[in-house]
């Protein structure tokens, strides 16, 4: 939500947080002194929004920004099977771009939040490393959030579909897998706002009661558990697969990979340097 003052528009990021030009520079700038007498190997392009985007979604607080951005660089860094090789014309991409694996919406909810879907069965585990299912998630986040910032400051609602989830699926999310998917997310500059599994079968509790288990606890209040739809069918429209009548998962996997195609150039720039985000 924007409002306008004296010193121009004003974002309001939260618990009554205002966001103005002032505040914005000045905490900027203090982040960045901050971070490059940690890192001093950084080089931050001026125009970079990186920064930015951690302090609001911590609400301009600005000890727990720079503690998730230091995190978020360090998993960056650490994580080069979800981070690095991201040609969009990789084969292995390619395929989970066709499937559909991570699909935002193009409507927002009723609080401006973006929505995504995460369909957590419809890849082949046989044949699909859960490595290149995240890597392909976090690219297309990662999009998302370079071409609309008002994700930064509203959050994300996800919504993950286990429709057809197998004990090969159930497999595949070790412990360690697991764990750096939770920090990962709870690190990232677009808050979960909402955190909604839907089509759970039963036998799946056994792996969702290890994803928070390494939650915190604010992140477990988010969590909510469906054995059928989503809540959220009241402020937005569903796709067909969820019971709505918006766009069917096929049209939204064609729109996202075409989306990721066409900034190819985003992604060779970001491995070079994430503050290109």
């Amino acid at each position: 939500m924007k409002t306008t003052t004296d010193q121009g528009p004003v974002v309001m990021v939260g618990n009554g947080v205002e966001e103005t030009a002032e505040l914005r520079t000045t905490s900027i700038a203090t982040v960045t002194r901050w971070l490059l007498d940690e890192r001093p190997d950084l080089v931050i392009p001026e125009g970079s929004r990186l920064i930015l985007f951690f302090l609001r979604t911590t609400k301009y607080d600005l000890d727990k920004a720079k503690r998730k951005l230091m995190t978020f660089l360090n998993n960056r860094e650490k994580l080069t099977e979800w981070f690095k090789d991201r040609d969009p014309f990789r084969p292995e991409i390619q395929e989970l771009l066709d499937i559909g694996v991570f699909l935002p919406l193009h409507q927002k909810d009723a609080l401006n939040r973006q929505v995504v879907v995460i369909r957590t069965a419809a890849h082949d585990p046989e044949k699909h490393k859960q490595d290149d299912v995240f890597k392909v998630d976090k690219m297309i986040l990662d999009l998302l959030m370079h071409l609309d910032e008002t994700v930064s400051v509203h959050g994300v609602v996800a919504i993950f579909d286990m429709q057809g989830v197998t004990l090969g699926h159930a497999l595949q999310l070790t412990p360690s897998m697991i764990k750096k998917s939770v920090e990962s997310w709870e690190n990232y500059p677009c808050k979960p706002k909402l955190l909604e599994f839907v089509n759970v079968p039963v036998h799946v509790n056994i792996v969702l009661n290890v994803f928070r288990s390494f939650m915190s606890a604010k992140m477990r209040e988010r969590v909510t558990i469906s054995r059928k739809g989503s809540s959220l069918e009241q402020s937005i429209t569903l796709p067909l697969e969820l019971g709505g009548n918006g766009e069917s998962y096929y049209e939204l996997s064609e729109h996202w990979k075409q989306m990721v195609q066409d900034n190819a150039s985003f992604y060779s720039k970001m491995e070079e340097n994430v503050f290109h985000l």
